[in-house]
Parts: C-alpha cells; structure tokens; sequence
C-alpha cells in the first residue's frame, strides 16, 4: 500500500464551481496535493483569479469557463482537457444552482426547469463524459457535491432538495456501472456552509436560531472543512471506496 495516500501528484482534476465557497476550497486543496487543477465556472475573470493565487502558492492551475447547465459548454469543457492534458483523474461535480427559497408550492416551472438542469442534468452529462475519458486511463474518482438536504429536505428547499437526493442515487448508479472501468464514484453531502450560496440561511438570524439547537458543534461549517472529504474520496486512501455518501454536516442528522 502506499505510504503517501493523499499524494495527487500526476494527476489531473476538474473541479466544477471553482470561484468560491466549496468549489475553490477544494480545488487549492486538490492543487497543494500535486494535482494539477482546472477550474471551471461560467465566469473566466473570476477563474483567472483562482488559478493565479494557486499558480502563486506554487500549484498547477488551469481555468475555463463553462457553464454547468450548457450541455455544449461541458462537451467543450472536456474536449479541452483531453487536448490539453490527454486525460482526466478527477472530477468534482460541485457547481449547483437554488434559484427558489420559498414554499415548494410557488416554485414556479422555469426555477423547477433551471434547477433540474444544472443540478441534475449537468451532474449526469459531465460525469459521463468524463468517466469516458478516465476509463482510457483505467481509472478515475468523481464526487458529487451533494447535500444533507438530499437526505432531509431543507425548509423553503423543496427543488434544492429534491435533485440533491438526485445526486445521491445517481452517485449509486454509476458507481456501479463505472467500477469495471476503476472508476470510483462518491458524493458528500455538506450541512449548512458558510458561502455565498448558502447566504439566504446563514445570514438570516431566524433561520441560524432554527438551526442552531439542531447541529451537535454548535456552528456552520467553512468551506475549508468540506475539502478534506473530497480529498479523502478522490485519493488512493478510499481506493475500495465507491458508490458512498459521506457526511460532513456538524452532526445534523444524527
């Protein structure tokens, strides 16, 4: 076995969301592992960013823009990546969208339409391409960023929730399918996070007092403490690990 589980050195990870919140913090980290990184997201100025404070800290980073709900931007985003590297270790399905906070009856069809989209369909059509292209390499790790909500759907969430428990079937799906290939396929499921994403909760004192009693550590996490379960999962550390949901979530479901 060896002695170095988490060394990614070699190894090439796109990293979806990668501006802010989780997504950024698991791509630094992935790059301070030896990956070599690329980041997409739908805005380039915003990845530039990212990619030069990595490169700075003396990673390898890459950005490209691509929007996770544009079947044609992720079918370019992949093309890339096969040109420019010939392969592809890691995928982290992490960019998502929650355009509805509000009871479920008033989502309206075009916020059902966008969320299916993004959170589901890009999530399935990203990892298909790209369990294609790891399979030629004969192995390969994809997480799903998926979510306790998946599990217990969260309060005004009900869309948000509903393709999170999504993610987590479609995680079991293809793990199976894509284990003879030595793809391995997991998601983590965050509790509450303090990001830009999660601000309409972590910002609104009712719903932090609604919460609070609920999770055991007493506080919302960092999007620095969800990467290490990323980690964990695309390593050599979990290579008898697939088809998984691990929890990162204070101990809000226990």
């Amino acid at each position: 076995m060896p002695t170095q589980l988490f060394d990614l050195k070699g190894r090439v990870a796109l990293v979806t969301g990668a501006s802010r919140g989780i997504g950024e913090a698991t791509a630094r980290l992935l790059a301070e592992q030896g990956a070599h990184v690329v980041l997409a997201s739908r805005k380039q100025a915003d990845l530039d960013k990212v990619a030069a404070e990595i490169v700075a800290a003396g990673g390898k980073a890459t950005a490209i823009a691509a929007h996770q709900g544009d079947s044609a931007a992720l079918g370019k985003l992949v093309a890339e990546i096969d040109r420019q590297f010939g392969r592809l270790d890691i995928l982290v399905n992490n960019a998502a969208t929650n355009p509805h906070f509000g009871h479920i009856t008033d989502t309206g069809m075009d916020m059902v339409d966008k969320t299916l989209q993004v959170n589901i369909k890009g999530y399935f059509e990203l990892s298909s391409l790209a369990a294609r292209l790891m399979q030629r390499g004969g192995r390969g790790a994809i997480v799903n960023i998926a979510s306790i909500n998946g599990i217990r759907p969260g309060p005004m969430q009900g869309i948000y929730s509903i393709t999170k428990a999504a993610v987590i079937n479609m995680t079991k799906a293809f793990a199976k399918e894509c284990a003879p290939w030595g793809v391995r396929v997991n998601a983590v499921l965050p509790g509450l996070t303090e990001t830009k994403f999660a601000s309409a909760l972590t910002s609104n004192d009712e719903m932090l007092k609604h919460f609070m009693p609920s999770i055991p550590l007493g506080r919302v996490a960092q999007p620095s403490e969800i990467a290490p379960a990323v980690l964990f999962l695309v390593s050599d550390g979990a290579s008898y690990v697939t088809g998984s949901s691990l929890v990162v979530d204070g101990g809000f479901l226990t």
